[in-house]
């Protein structure tokens, strides 16, 4: 944004709370009502014709925009993701135990990341891992949804899970 003499149109239009008559100023007057009141004229909309001006506490302004972004970037969400390993071979109670901790983490509002990670030969299981992480998403059907079903990566098998939305 431009400000005072920086801004370069002849003429340019004056809006705001603290100007009694609205319109279209040349410059100078625009920057001589803007020093009276102590203030500073800054342009808010350049590409229009003519550019539209403001007269306000520059300072105090930018001070409002870091607060404001400030204020949005605490009020949005952080993905926090949560990975879960398997074998291809994961015993009963290793699945149950591993489920338990997908719920949890699907209840506090991450996502679940489940992998089957294949160690040398065990490749050759590519079906058991599937269905491993296919039982996984059903067994948290009412946790979370599968985001994508599972994908071969090298010797990895990976899954994401997104917990449900609360109503």
């Amino acid at each position: 944004m431009r400000i005072n003499e920086e801004i370069t149109a002849p003429k340019v239009r004056l809006v705001g709370d603290n100007i009694p008559e609205q319109g279209i100023y040349s410059i100078s007057e625009a920057l001589k009502k803007a020093d009276e009141l102590g203030l500073d004229l800054v342009e808010i909309t350049a590409k229009a014709d003519p550019p539209v001006c403001k007269i306000i506490d520059y300072q105090k302004y930018l001070y409002q925009q870091k607060k404001k972004a400030k204020e949005m970037k605490a009020n949005s969400t952080k993905v926090v993701i949560k990975e879960i390993r398997f074998g291809p071979n994961t015993d009963e109670h290793d699945f149950q135990f591993k489920l338990k901790h997908a719920i949890g983490f699907l209840q506090e509002g991450s996502k679940v990341k489940a992998s089957v990670f294949f160690k040398g030969r065990s490749i050759l299981y590519v079906d058991q891992g599937e269905k491993l992480l296919l039982r996984f998403a059903v067994e948290l059907e009412e946790y979370g949804r599968a985001e994508q079903m599972p994908k071969l990566e090298g010797k990895r098998m990976m899954m994401m899970i997104a917990p449900v939305k609360k109503k």
